[in-house]
């Protein structure tokens, strides 16, 4: 029975810590992947590669000199920055959500869009989903080993058998996104770093809370704000609020912009001779 729960618990450590985590990277792979810019996923992997190294190191650290203990304003601190950079990528997504921009040649076009510093974003994103995360997954199966026989078969199993369920979908989600038009592949990617980026400034904003930095006032927040994952504070939701007001006001004035240069464009072209046949 104790290796029944040792799997289970192995398993639950290691899926639950890293299902956010690959959610973001398989979506930014299926993007370049569908975008034809494959060659741009390297800096992706190396991104959650160089957070997985560096997850082992702060792990370390915590065991050595915090008892285990990991830093809430190190965690609020890494998804805080991490926020930010989906809520770029998910900018920067949607006003490139045009077919017309890349069918021409999509392979010259996702090269000269993707240009260095977005690259970096991707990379940066990568690591930051990887590395807030990483570290306390390593205490936890540290933690569980020493309660239990050590990284015995059970332990190993339940970690084996969640990496499979992890690779599954993540393989899922790339063939997925080879079968949907460009257009939603940028707006699903889109939508889905940006509610990604606001549950993190929620995450964030609790681990500030348990610090006693924020102040907390829940009173009247309806229940099923907790029940979906939120964080369950006026304080968190008045920012996750400011920042979608912020979204729908450039929302809308991209929105007049693109409507008001069509108009523009065809005056443009009206003056022109035609061209003989």
């Amino acid at each position: 029975m104790a290796d029944g729960s040792t799997f289970v618990q192995a398993f639950t450590i290691l899926f639950r810590e890293g299902l956010e985590a690959l959610l973001v990277i398989s979506a930014l792979a299926a993007f370049l992947r569908r975008a034809g810019a494959e060659e741009r996923i390297t800096p992706l992997y190396a991104g959650a590669a160089a957070a997985a190294l560096a997850s082992l190191a702060m792990a370390w650290v915590f065991e050595t000199y915090f008892d285990g203990n990991h830093s809430d304003l190190i965690e609020a601190g890494v998804m805080l920055a991490a926020a930010a950079l989906m809520f770029y990528m998910s900018g920067w997504l949607f006003v490139r959500q045009d077919p017309r921009a890349w069918q021409a040649d999509l392979n010259r076009l996702a090269e000269k869009a993707l240009g260095a510093g977005t690259v970096l974003s991707l990379a940066g994103i990568a690591f930051l989903a990887v590395f807030r995360e990483g570290a306390e997954t390593v205490l936890f199966l540290h933690a569980l080993a020493k309660s239990a026989n050590g990284f015995d078969g059970s332990l190993l199993s339940g970690l084996a058998v969640a990496t499979l369920a992890l690779a599954a979908m993540f393989v899922a989600m790339q063939w997925l996104a080879l079968r949907l038009p460009l257009r939603p592949m940028f707006l699903i990617t889109s939508a889905f770093l940006f509610v990604m980026g606001l549950k993190l400034v929620g995450e964030a904003f609790q681990e500030l809370q348990e610090q006693t930095i924020i102040p907390v006032h829940n009173e009247t927040v309806p229940d099923f704000v907790t029940t979906i994952g939120l964080n369950g504070s006026w304080e968190a939701l008045g920012a996750q609020g400011v920042l979608v007001l912020i979204a729908l006001v450039g929302l809308g004035l991209y929105v007049m912009r693109r409507g008001g240069s069509k108009p523009a464009a065809a005056g443009a072209n009206a003056g022109k001779p035609a061209r003989a046949a």
